[in-house]
């Protein structure tokens, strides 16, 4: 039974200014997880950085920060107005009984100012400070470790160029807890043990685990492995983790390295080692060396999530095993590369297949979560893959150039898997649409052989 709006609390959510289409499923997400439900009745401005929700307690807000990469901080939301006098007049008519908790005079806590597009100087930050004095505060003010914090919000607008001199919303608050931002940087790429041409920004691994709802004890697949950087984000949410990859070299860490000035790669260089490295080797279940397009598992309902970045061409082949003719003879091995003769695997079959393996393989509940490559002059919203089984979530942007981009879809099951699904995609008519982007690749570096070209042209002016 869904909670009335009397019986939620409101909350201030202060975003970061990143990914901004993507803060909004993860937000949807987090709170599905905990037991929450996204209204319609939030007010969300969807590129600010100050989002009013209401959840229907401090440990739910609590939890959903415990998992956000997108946000930094939440407030338990005490005034809200748009000019100083509207939010005075919003903080008198808050219940004194909420506020007295925390104003006893045995209590510490100081004062933070946040501005968003606008620096304030000290003496303005005084200035605002001492005007909330007909508050009911008793305690002492302590800078250092106080017991609670409270802080005035201004938001001065988006565009940095033409800053108002009042701020267009102002919100007071009690402090509930941090976002966790830090993992960004703790997780890094750039300190990790074992990475490779494609390896996944760590925000945005986090942000893919959190869409994919992955909670402790889900088993997590990657059926593109790679060298296991979203393994890694998902192993840290508690998921027990396994992948794929056609690549014999760098299952097992063999072969060249991708880092500059290092020609192989070292015994340490894996993906277990990855897990290792963050103290989440017990979350490592395998990676098998496995062609994604041939069928490797039993069937039933294996998998909590599947969250998967496949190749699209430009960095990394598609490719899977067998000869360019499709003989039923069998491939022969070649010893010097470890892998079964391959031959190209079109884009549109690659994303099929993955949908119709999550419909076969997730749990019911169970997300899909990946990356769609898309030629923005001919993108529309036809040509996401579609399966009866599995209900489009969320669909964001990230852009890679003037003409492309890349799309994180992700999906849910919610249809029981038959064999009349198996190959139903086939007759989709949203199929054939899909099959232009076949050609991404070349659609792909037609564009950047165009940009260079002008550029040359340019220089010759």
């Amino acid at each position: 039974m869904a909670l009335s709006a009397a019986a939620l609390r409101r909350y201030l959510l202060l975003l970061a200014q990143e990914h901004l289409e993507f803060r909004l499923p993860e937000i949807k997400s987090l709170l599905s997880l905990h037991g929450g439900q996204f209204s319609g009745e939030q007010e969300i401005r969807v590129n600010s950085p100050f989002w009013i929700l209401n959840i229907p307690s401090e440990e739910m807000a609590r939890g959903l920060m415990k998992r956000t990469v997108c946000a930094k901080s939440i407030f338990e939301l005490w005034g809200h107005g748009r000019s100083a006098g509207e939010l005075y007049a919003s903080l008198k008519n808050y219940p004194v009984d909420k506020m007295l908790p925390y104003l006893q005079s045995d209590s510490t806590y100081k004062i933070h100012i946040h501005t968003f597009n606008k620096t304030l100087t000290q003496a303005q930050k005084i200035k605002k400070i001492d005007a909330l004095e007909f508050l009911p505060f008793k305690g002492k003010v302590n800078l250092k470790k106080p017991e609670h914090i409270f802080w005035i919000l201004e938001d001065y607008g988006m565009d940095p160029n033409n800053v108002p001199e009042e701020p267009f919303h102002l919100y007071f608050g009690r402090w509930i807890a941090d976002g966790q931002r830090e993992l960004i940087e703790s997780y890094s790429v750039k300190k990790r043990h074992f990475i490779g041409n494609t390896s996944m920004d760590a925000c945005l691994s986090f942000i893919m685990a959190n869409h994919g709802g992955v909670k402790p004890n889900d088993v997590v697949y990657d059926p593109f492995v790679g060298t296991g950087g979203l393994l890694i984000s998902s192993a840290h949410f508690g998921a027990y983790v396994c992948g794929t990859d056609i690549d014999y070299n760098t299952i097992h860490g063999l072969g060249k390295a991708t880092r500059k000035n290092q020609k192989w790669r070292g015994p340490d260089e894996n993906i277990r080692a990855n897990l290792r490295q963050y103290g989440l080797e017990k979350y490592y279940l395998d990676a098998l060396v496995s062609d994604s397009s041939r069928p490797i598992w039993r069937k039933g309902m294996l998998f909590d999530a599947i969250i998967t970045d496949p190749p699209y061409g430009i960095r990394e082949a598609t490719r899977r095993t067998g000869s360019q003719k499709e003989t039923d003879k069998t491939a022969e091995r070649s010893t010097e590369n470890h892998i079964f003769v391959s031959s190209s695997y079109h884009l549109s079959d690659i994303f099929f297949d993955l949908l119709k393996f999550a419909a076969e393989h997730l749990v019911m509940g169970g997300r899909l979560v990946y990356w769609l490559p898309i030629y923005r002059p001919e993108y529309t919203e036809e040509i996401i893959p579609r399966h009866p089984c599995l209900k489009l979530i969320s669909n964001c942007e990230q852009m890679l150039s003037s003409h492309t981009s890349r799309r994180l879809i992700t999906m849910e099951k919610v249809k029981e898997f038959k064999d009349q699904d198996q190959n139903s995609y086939l007759l989709d008519g949203q199929y054939m649409p899909y099959r232009g982007h076949n050609s991404f690749r070349e659609k792909y570096f037609s564009g950047v052989t165009k940009r260079i070209a002008k550029e040359e042209k340019d220089n010759q002016k």
